[in-house]
């Protein structure tokens, strides 16, 4: 039996499934609905804070949220992208930051580590919905194109396979 062939990319995508969730940056507000299961009860919980780290890295992409809690005290949680345990994920505000990673609001109390939110004008909202708009159907049409192009690969297979086996008939023949 032949092994086969895997890249990095296949690999590292194994167990990915599509998550309707909205498209979230560091810095963001979030609430984070989770199913959590206590004896035979299960119910959503939600968890509402900033987004302060992403790491993509495909079907073990993760984000890291925290919240200020009851004392001033913070807690950090970090979520795998693709669990089941997350039922959804609602953006309460946009968060206006210049950094990848903001590990630096661990240093801060109060006000100091509150995330400065993003202000859009009605023209950059107008932008941003159109930008969008194109995504979806760019992303539509590749979809399409990756379909036509499956379709057109397994005839032509089967063809060079039919065509492989015809010349060495006819050389045998020759031989003859």
């Amino acid at each position: 039996m032949k092994a086969q062939g895997l890249t990095r990319e296949t690999i590292r995508d194994l167990g990915a499934t599509k998550r309707d969730f909205p498209r979230f940056e560091i810095g963001d507000h979030i609430a984070v609905s989770q199913w959590i299961t206590e004896g035979s009860k299960k119910r959503v919980q939600v968890f509402e804070g900033d987004v302060i780290a992403m790491h993509h890295k495909g079907a073990s992409s993760t984000f890291t949220v925290r919240k200020i809690s009851a004392n001033s005290v913070y807690v950090e949680r970090i979520y795998p992208f693709y669990t089941p345990i997350i039922d959804s994920i609602k953006i309460v505000r946009k968060g206006d930051v210049r950094r990848a990673k903001l590990y630096y609001l661990r240093d801060r109390v109060g006000k100091k580590a509150q995330v400065k939110e993003k202000i859009l004008t009605k023209e950059a909202r107008a932008h941003m919905r159109e930008k969008a708009k194109e995504a979806v159907k760019t992303a539509e049409k590749k979809a399409t194109e990756v379909k036509v192009e499956k379709k057109d690969t397994a005839p032509v297979e089967n063809k060079q396979a039919a065509d492989v086996s015809a010349p060495t008939d006819k050389n045998t023949s020759d031989k003859k």
